[in-house]
């Protein structure tokens, strides 16, 4: 497992999956930048069919972080990953709702 600043990264056992589990309890604009870049190179040096960001410990989320995660997973998809956002949080889950987000992504 790997592990940056705010999101930590293992492979699933058979290899098709990247799980990203954030460390961070809130994701605005301090360091939306840094997750997005995170998630991108995870994904363009990844060989994974998808990638899978567990969102459980997040309590906040800005617009900021939202564009950032909207950028994460057209990068994944640039690199052929499938990306799903797995446990959101109620509040995580109510931001994504509210935006019309759910059409992109997968919950």
């Amino acid at each position: 497992m790997t592990t940056n600043g705010i999101v930590s990264y293992r492979k699933s056992s058979d290899g098709t999956t990247l799980h990203a589990a954030l460390r961070a309890a809130e994701l605005d604009v301090d360091i939306a930048d840094e997750l997005r870049d995170s998630l991108a190179s995870a994904a363009a040096e990844c060989s994974c069919e998808r990638l899978s960001l567990d969102l459980a410990e997040v309590t906040f989320i800005d617009s900021y972080a939202l564009g950032a995660l909207v950028s994460a997973r057209n990068s994944a998809a640039a690199a052929g990953l499938a990306m799903a956002l797995v446990n959101p949080s109620t509040p995580v889950r109510q931001a994504i709702e509210v935006t019309g987000l759910t059409e992109i992504f997968s919950i």
